[in-house]
């Protein structure tokens, strides 16, 4: 390996994951900026690299704790813990509260989302046609707009929630 690479693998580890850390914890709690959202997805990406670099140059003793009891047990408890995320659970979604409120808006027709969005039924169908979607009844529900349109809840919501122009 050379040796720059080698001789900054260990500090990039530690840097990234002091950014991954940090982001981590403000995302869980739901503070600091918009930007950690995709500062912690893109930055944890980039840690595999300097991960993988680290992992070759002190490969040896690494091996050393692959072999072993503790490493086994961490590794076991660690698959655990996170198997436990995708155990489906009795509450539909989970997640933050404000998208459990997005869901259920997604359910409701048009014409009663529309005037919780601070304007009128054609008003909201006008910006939406106009943003590719297919609206035909106002009684139908958000959900089934984006479906039908061959689009997703997220890309409905985006429309709904861009300025109008």
């Amino acid at each position: 390996m050379p040796k720059l690479l080698s001789a900054y693998a260990t500090p990039f580890v530690t840097g990234l994951f002091v950014v991954s850390l940090i982001s981590g914890l403000a995302l869980f709690f739901h503070v600091g900026p918009r930007g950690f959202h995709g500062m912690h997805e893109w930055l944890s990406l980039v840690l595999i690299i300097p991960f993988v670099l680290h992992v070759w140059r002190n490969w040896r003793p690494l091996s050393i704790y692959l072999r072993g009891a503790p490493m086994a047990i961490a590794m076991a408890v660690s698959l655990v813990a996170a198997a436990a995320f995708l155990i489906p659970s009795d509450q539909p979604g989970g997640g933050p509260p404000h998208m459990a409120l997005a869901r259920q808006m997604m359910k409701a027709p048009l014409a009663a989302a529309a005037p919780a969005l601070g304007a009128q039924t054609e008003a909201l169908a006008a910006r939406l046609s106009a943003a590719g979607f297919t609206v035909g009844d106002p009684q139908q529900s958000l959900a089934d707009i984006a479906k039908a349109s061959g689009k997703t809840d997220v890309d409905l919501i985006r429309a709904l929630t861009r300025p109008a122009r």
